[in-house]
C-alpha cells in the first residue's frame, strides 16, 4: 500500500451545514460521527427511538422517532449550528426530507457515504445482540445504497464524500467557512453602489476616496490602491447600460485580484454569466451592449469575466458579523446562509411576482421591518437620495441615469458621492419615483416585540436578542394602553436591580462584603457606593422650552417634559408636573448644563422623596395595617401572659417570644414612618438625581459615575430645597482600608435608618466578553429589610429560612432590562423613530411581568 493510500484525506464541510451520514446498519456511522464531530452535533435516529419509546431498537417507534429527529435538526439549523444526522438514510425519501429541511433553513446539505463491504456490516451486526433483524435487512439496505449513490448530487447535496472501510476510520472532517463568511475582515471599508459601466465616474469616486489608480501600457485602469488599511466593496451591477462595462470589469477584477476589493454579484452579473455560458437570455437592459464590448475584447478576457462573475457570492458577512453587503439587501434570517432562496433575495430583493406600471418588479419594503444588529448596505433600486432605514442603506444613486455614484465609508458612516458626467441611459422609471408610504413613527405594534419565525424579542447591541414572552407582552400592553404616559414621553424605563448575594454573617441577610467580592470576581476593583434613598424611582425628562419639546418629542400640547414611575405612569397631575419641571429647568439652566452638554433636553434618573408622596395607598393598606394590627393585638396578649406568669403559670418562654415579636412590630412601624412626611404640592418633595441618562445626540452610559454625580451636585447647589444630595464612597477592592471604610459607612447609614446603598462599577458600563457586568447591586440594611420581609425578619429562624432565597433569575432579569434600557437610549439619541425606541422600552415593561420574588 502506497503512502498516498494511508494519508488521511481532508473532507471539507461548511461550518453551517446539514451533514447526512449514509450507510447500511453496521457501516460504522456512529463511530465515525463520534470521532469527527462534537457530541451534541449529532442527532441519532436510534437515540430518538430511545427517547420516544425507551428502546433504541423499537422499529414500531420509527415514525415518532423521525418526527423528533427532524424537529431537533430544524431547531439546530435555525440557530445556525452544524448538525449531523446519524441514520441509515439509504432510502431516497429519507434523504429528500433532510435536503428539504436544509433548504428550509438555508444551509448546504452534505452527504458522507460509508460504503463498506457487505460482509463487514453483517459481521458487525452479528456481534451486537440487540440487532437481530436478520442479514436480509442489511442486503436490502446495501442494494438501496448502491442504486442511489450516483444521484446524490441530483438530489440536492452540494458536497458528497464517499468513504470505504479504511477511509471511514482514517479521514478527517475539516470545517470550512462559507465563501460569503468574511467576518475576520474588519475593514475599514468603502462600499460602492451600482456602477453600471460608468468607468469614468468610478475612477473619480475612487480617487475622491483616496485610492491611487494603476494603469496598463494602454492607459487603462487595472487596479486602484486604497489608502492604508482600507478595502473597497462593490455591491454588484458593475455592468450594462453604461458606456464602458468592460473597463469597469477590468478595474474591479484587478482590484479584487490584488486584494484591494471585494465584490458581490448583482442581478446583471448573474444574467451576464448565463449569456456567456450560452444559456437562453433576452439581451435587454443594456446586456447587448456589454456583450458587444466583450466580443471586441476577445475570447480570453471574456472567459476571465465569465469565470470571475460566476464565482461572485450573493452577499458578504464582514466585521465580525456587524456588516452585510448584498446587491438588493438581505433580511436578518439570511445573513451568513447559503441557498437558492438566499441568493434570489440578495440579487432581486423581496418581490411580489407582480409588475408595476413601468413593467418593473414590485418590491416589498423589507428594510422597514429589519431588526438585525448588522448594518446592511445594498443597491439595486436607484434612488435620488440615500436614507438610513433601520440600520440599512441603499447606495444606488442612479449614476447611469444621470444621478450620482455613491460610496459609504464604513464604519465612519460617511457618504461620498460624485455626479454623473451625463445621463448614459434613459431610466424606464423616473429616478425619484413617488415614495411608498412610510410607517408613521408614532405607529406602535405588538409585532415589533413578538417577531414571528425568529423567536420573540428585541435585538440589542449590548446583550444580543432578548426574548419577550407573549403573555408578558400582553400584560405590558394593558399597562401601556390604560395607565402609562404617551410613548413620546416615555423613552426609557428603569431596570430592576438585583440584591447582593446572601450574607454569610449570622445577623445579616445582606452585607457589603458580598458586593465587593462579586465585582472583584468579575475583575472590577474600582467601585462606587451610592446612598440608596428610600423614596420612589422617578425618571425626569425636561425640555428647555415648548419649542424643544415639539421639535424633539413631537408634543402638540405645549408640555415641556414628563416625570414618571417605574411602570411609566405620571407621578403627578399636569399642574404639579409643570411646576416640578419648571423648577428642574431653572436648576439645569443655573448649573449651566444646557450649554455644557449642547442640548435643549435632558433625561435624568432619580429618586423622588418622600416615599409617602407616591406610595400612600401601599403604606395605608399594607404597612400601616400591619402596624395597627400589632398595636391592637400585642398589648392585651402581653398583659394576659404577664398575669398568667404572676399566677405561677409556666408561660415564660411564650411571654419572651411574644415580647420579642411586639418589639419587632414596633420596630417595623418605626421603620416605615421614618420614610414618610407630609407634603403640600411640591412643598416637602425632594428629588435625588444620580444619573444623567441622555441629552441631544448622546447617551451617557459610557461616562463614569463620578461624572454623573458631579452634575447632580451642581443641580443640588442650584436648588437645594428641591434637589437632595446622594451620598457616595469610592472603594478599591484591592485596598483593605478602602473596603473597611465603605463597610463602616454603610453600617452608619443603615443604623441611622437609611435604606442602604447601591454598589456600582465606578466606570459605569462594563463588559466581560459578550456579556455585561451587573450595573449595580443593592445592599439593604436590617431595618429596611424588616419592611420587605415582615416584622419578624430578624428572628433567627426566619433569617435562616430566607438565606435560601434564589437570585439567579433576578440577576438575569436585571441584566436584560439594563441592556434594553441602554438600547432605548441609543435609539433615542441616534434619532430613530418612536416605534423603534418604544419597542425596547415596552420590552422592559414586559419583562417586569416575569415571575420573580418581588421582595428581591
Amino acid at each position: 500500500m502506497s503512502e498516498e493510500d494511508v494519508t488521511p484525506r481532508r473532507l471539507p464541510v461548511p461550518e453551517v451545514s446539514l451533514v447526512v451520514l449514509v450507510g447500511v446498519s453496521g457501516s460504522g456511522k456512529s463511530t465515525f460521527a463520534a470521532r469527527c464531530f462534537a457530541p451534541y452535533e449529532t442527532v441519532s435516529s436510534d437515540e430518538c427511538r430511545g427517547l420516544v419509546a425507551n428502546d433504541p431498537t423499537d422499529q414500531d417507534a420509527t415514525g415518532d422517532a423521525f418526527d423528533l429527529l427532524h424537529h431537533l435538526v430544524g431547531l439546530r439549523l435555525r440557530r445556525g449550528l452544524l448538525t449531523v444526522v446519524d441514520a441509515t438514510n439509504v432510502q431516497p425519501d429519507a434523504r429528500r426530507q433532510l435536503v428539504a429541511l436544509a433548504r428550509d433553513h438555508d444551509v448546504l446539505p452534505v452527504a458522507i457515504v460509508l460504503d463498506v463491504p457487505e460482509r463487514l456490516a453483517l459481521a458487525r451486526n452479528r456481534e451486537r445482540p440487540e440487532r437481530d433483524f436478520g442479514d436480509h435487512v442489511v442486503r436490502r439496505q446495501r442494494s438501496q445504497l448502491r442504486r442511489g449513490l450516483g444521484g446524490l448530487r441530483r438530489e440536492g447535496f452540494r458536497t458528497v464524500h464517499v468513504l470505504d472501510e479504511e477511509q471511514a476510520g482514517r479521514d478527517v472532517v475539516v470545517r470550512e467557512p462559507l465563501r460569503n463568511d468574511l467576518r475576520d475582515r474588519t475593514g475599514p471599508f468603502d462600499v460602492v453602489g451600482d456602477v453600471h459601466g460608468c468607468r469614468a465616474e468610478l475612477e473619480t469616486l475612487l480617487q475622491t476616496l483616496g485610492y491611487r489608480l494603476v494603469r496598463d501600457e494602454q492607459g487603462r485602469p487595472v487596479d486602484a490602491v486604497p489608502p492604508s488599511g482600507r478595502t473597497a466593496v462593490f455591491v454588484g451591477d458593475l455592468v450594462d447600460r453604461g458606456p464602458d462595462s468592460a473597463g469597469v470589469l477590468r478595474l474591479v477584477m484587478g482590484m479584487h485580484a490584488a486584494g484591494h476589493a471585494l465584490c458581490v454579484s448583482g442581478n446583471h452579473e448573474a444574467k451576464l454569466v448565463r449569456a456567456l455560458s450560452r444559456r437562453q437570455v433576452t439581451p435587454s437592459h443594456g446586456l447587448a451592449g456589454t456583450l458587444s464590448e466583450l466580443e471586441a475584447e476577445g475570447p480570453e478576457f471574456t472567459e476571465q469575466v465569465r469565470a470571475w462573475c460566476d464565482r461572485l457570492v450573493s452577499h458578504h458577512l464582514l466585521d465580525a458579523g456587524r456588516l452585510v453587503v448584498a446587491h438588493a439587501g438581505l433580511k436578518e434570517a439570511y445573513h451568513g446562509r447559503a441557498s437558492g432562496r438566499v441568493r434570489a433575495f440578495a440579487l432581486y430583493g423581496d418581490t411580489t411576482g407582480e409588475s408595476d406600471e413601468y413593467g418593473l418588479p414590485v418590491r416589498l419594503p423589507w428594510a422597514r421591518d429589519y431588526r438585525g444588529r448588522a448594518t446592511v448596505l445594498y443597491g439595486h433600486t436607484p434612488t435620488a437620495e440615500t436614507e438610513w432605514v433601520n440600520g440599512t442603506l441603499c447606495l444606488d444613486t442612479g449614476c447611469v441615469f444621470g444621478g450620482r455614484l455613491s460610496a459609504l465609508r464604513y464604519p465612519e458612516r460617511e457618504l461620498v458621492s460624485v455626479p454623473a458626467e451625463r445621463e448614459h441611459y434613459a431610466p424606464v422609471r423616473p429616478l425619484a419615483p413617488e415614495a411608498p408610504p412610510e410607517r408613521d413613527p408614532d405607529q406602535l405594534s405588538l409585532s415589533d416585540v413578538l417577531v414571528e419565525g425568529q423567536g420573540s424579542g428585541v435585538r440589542t447591541r449590548f446583550l444580543g436578542r432578548i426574548s419577550v414572552r407573549e403573555a408578558n407582552a400582553r400584560a405590558a400592553l394593558e399597562v401601556v394602553s390604560r395607565f402609562a404616559l404617551h410613548p413620546r414621553w416615555l423613552p426609557w424605563l428603569p431596570p430592576t436591580m438585583s440584591p447582593v448575594a446572601t450574607s454569610a454573617l449570622p445577623d445579616h441577610l445582606e452585607h457589603p462584603a458580598e458586593a465587593f467580592s462579586h465585582y472583584a470576581g468579575e475583575g472590577v476593583t474600582h467601585l462606587l457606593c451610592e446612598e440608596k434613598h428610600m423614596g420612589s424611582r422617578a425618571v425626569v425628562l425636561v425640555c428647555a422650552d415648548a419649542d424643544a419639546a415639539r421639535r424633539r418629542f413631537g408634543d402638540p400640547d405645549g408640555r415641556t417634559g414628563a416625570v414618571w414611575t417605574r411602570t411609566g405612569r405620571s407621578f403627578f397631575d399636569p399642574t404639579t408636573t409643570g411646576e416640578l419641571l419648571g423648577r428642574v429647568r431653572a436648576a439645569v439652566g443655573a448649573a449651566g448644563l444646557w450649554e455644557e452638554l449642547g442640548t435643549d433636553w435632558l433625561l435624568l434618573d432619580a429618586e423622588l422623596l418622600p416615599w409617602s408622596a407616591k406610595a400612600r395607598g401601599l403604606l395605608r393598606d399594607q404597612y400601616a395595617a400591619v402596624g395597627a394590627a400589632a398595636r391592637a393585638a400585642f398589648p392585651p396578649a402581653l398583659a394576659g401572659l404577664q398575669a398568667a406568669a404572676g399566677r405561677g403559670a409556666d408561660v415564660g418562654a411564650l411571654l419572651a417570644r411574644t415580647s420579642a415579636r411586639a418589639a419587632r412590630a414596633t420596630a417595623f412601624t418605626a421603620a416605615y414612618r421614618r420614610y414618610c412626611w407630609e407634603v403640600d404640592g411640591l412643598d416637602g418633595v425632594q428629588l435625588a438625581p444620580f444619573q444623567v441618562l441622555a441629552s441631544e445626540g448622546a447617551a451617557h452610559h459610557e461616562r463614569d459615575h463620578g461624572w454623573h454625580l458631579a452634575l447632580a451636585d451642581r443641580l443640588v447647589a442650584s436648588d437645594p430645597t428641591l434637589f437632595r444630595t446622594t451620598g457616595r464612597v469610592e472603594v478599591h477592592t484591592d485596598d483593605p482600608a478602602s473596603v473597611e471604610a465603605a463597610t463602616r459607612w454603610w453600617e452608619e447609614l443603615t443604623a441611622a435608618g437609611g435604606e442602604g446603598m447601591v454598589v456600582k462599577p465606578y466606570a459605569g458600563l462594563v463588559r466581560t466578553g459578550r456579556s455585561l457586568v451587573q450595573p449595580g447591586l443593592k445592599v439593604r440594611g436590617r431595618e429596611y429589610l424588616r419592611l420587605v420581609y415582615g416584622p419578624d425578619h430578624t428572628d433567627p429562624a426566619t433569617m435562616e429560612r430566607l438565606r435560601h432565597r434564589t437570585l439567579q433569575h433576578k440577576r438575569s432579569l436585571a441584566l436584560r432590562e439594563h441592556a434594553l434600557g441602554l438600547e432605548a437610549l441609543c435609539r433615542l439619541t441616534e434619532g430613530e423613530p418612536l416605534w423603534r425606541v418604544h419597542e425596547a422600552v415596552f420590552a422592559v415593561l414586559a419583562l417586569e411581568s416575569e415571575p420573580v420574588d418581588p421582595r428581591l
